[in-house]
C-alpha cells in the first residue's frame, strides 16, 4: 500500500490498494501462471501472424518431398503429401484456438443468462432449467460433443457449435449457484426494495460480482474445448482436409508413426503445450481472483 504525505508533517495515511492491482500482484507472483500466459500469447501471435511467418503454403503438395525428415528447409519435416509440417502447425493453431475461444464464448452467452434466470427466479423456472442442465451434465462432455457434431455434420463451424452446447451446462450451473448466493445478500435485497426490475438486478447488481469465477471457468474450458476440437477433427468431424488442424494432422499421422514420427510429434506437442498453458493460466487467475486469498 502507498502512503499520502501530510503537508503539516502528520503521519502518512496509508492508501488502500485497488482490487485490480491486488489481483494483478497476486497473479504476477504465480510464476507458472505467468509462464502459461506467455505460452498462450506466443501461440495466439503465431496463429495471427501465420500468413507472414509460415514459410510454405500449408495446403500445397509436392510429390518430390513426401515424408522428408526435419531439416533446414523444413523445420518440422513434411507429411504424406509433401506439405510443410511447420506451416501446417502454424495454420492449424488458427483452427484450434479459434474453436476454443469462440465455442467457450458461445457457451458463456448461452449458459450465463439461463443460470441467472434460474438462480434469481427460482420456483418452476429453476426446476426446469436445473433438470435440463443435470441431464446434459450426466453425459460426458466429449461424448455429447461427438454426438452433436455427428448429427450436425463434419465441419469446423458445426464442431464449434457442438462444443459450445456441450460446455454451456457448466456455466449454467456456475451462474445459477452464484446468483442464488447473491440473491440472499443485503445489497440485492436493497436493490429489490428500491423497485429495481429483475433484469436490472441481474445485469447491474449480480452479474458484475460473478464475473471472476466465470472468467476462471472460461479459461479452463478453453483448454477442454481445444482438446474436444482436436478429437473431433481426429475423428473427421471437425476441420476438413486439406485445411490444417492439429487433430486432423494427428489423424493423418497415425498411419506413418514408424516411418515419419515427426508428423505426429509436433501437432501433438502443440496441443499439449497450449492445453497446459491454459490450465496454468486458469489456476493463476483462480488464485488471484479468489476473495479468500486476500489474506495470504
Amino acid at each position: 500500500m502507498s502512503a499520502t504525505a501530510s503537508p503539516t508533517g502528520a503521519p502518512a495515511i496509508p492508501r488502500a490498494e485497488s482490487p485490480v492491482r491486488r489481483a494483478l500482484r497476486r497473479f504476477l507472483r504465480h510464476r507458472l501462471a505467468v509462464l502459461g500466459l506467455i505460452v498462450v500469447v506466443v501461440f495466439v501471435a503465431a496463429a495471427i501472424l501465420a500468413p507472414w511467418i509460415a514459410p510454405y503454403d500449408p495446403v500445397a503438395t509436392s510429390w518430390s518431398r513426401i515424408r522428408r525428415p526435419p531439416s533446414e528447409l523444413h523445420w518440422f519435416g513434411t507429411d504424406e503429401n509433401g506439405r510443410d509440417v511447420f506451416s501446417r502447425v502454424l495454420w492449424g493453431a488458427r483452427a484450434s484456438l479459434m474453436a476454443g475461444a469462440l465455442s467457450v464464448t458461445a457457451a458463456l452467452l448461452l449458459g450465463v443468462p439461463f443460470g441467472l434466470l434460474a438462480g434469481l427466479a427460482g420456483g418452476w423456472v429453476d426446476t426446469i432449467i436445473s433438470r435440463i442442465t443435470d441431464a446434459m451434465l450426466s453425459v460426458p462432455f466429449l461424448i455429447l460433443a461427438i454426438a452433436l457434431a455427428a448429427f450436425l455434420g463434419p465441419a469446423l463451424e458445426n464442431a464449434m457449435l457442438a462444443i459450445a452446447i456441450s460446455a454451456s451446462p457448466i456455466f449454467v450451473r456456475l451462474a445459477r449457484g452464484m446468483a442464488m448466493e447473491a440473491r440472499a445478500t443485503e445489497w440485492v435485497e436493497a436493490a429489490r426494495s428500491l423497485g429495481n426490475p429483475p433484469w436490472r438486478i441481474a445485469l447491474v447488481h449480480v452479474l458484475p460480482n460473478i464475473v471472476p469465477p466465470l472468467l476462471v471457468q472460461a479459461t479452463l474450458s478453453i483448454a477442454e474445448a481445444i482438446i474436444a476440437e482436436a478429437s473431433l477433427s481426429f475423428l473427421g468431424l471437425g476441420q476438413q482436409p486439406p485445411n490444417p488442424s492439429w487433430g486432423s494432422m494427428l489423424n493423418a499421422a497415425q498411419r506413418f508413426l514408424t516411418q515419419a514420427p515427426w508428423m505426429a510429434i509436433y501437432p501433438g506437442l502443440a496441443i499439449f503445450l497450449v492445453v497446459l498453458a491454459f490450465n496454468l493460466l486458469g489456476d493463476g487467475l483462480r488464485d488471484a481472483l479468489d476473495p479468500r486469498a486476500r489474506g495470504r
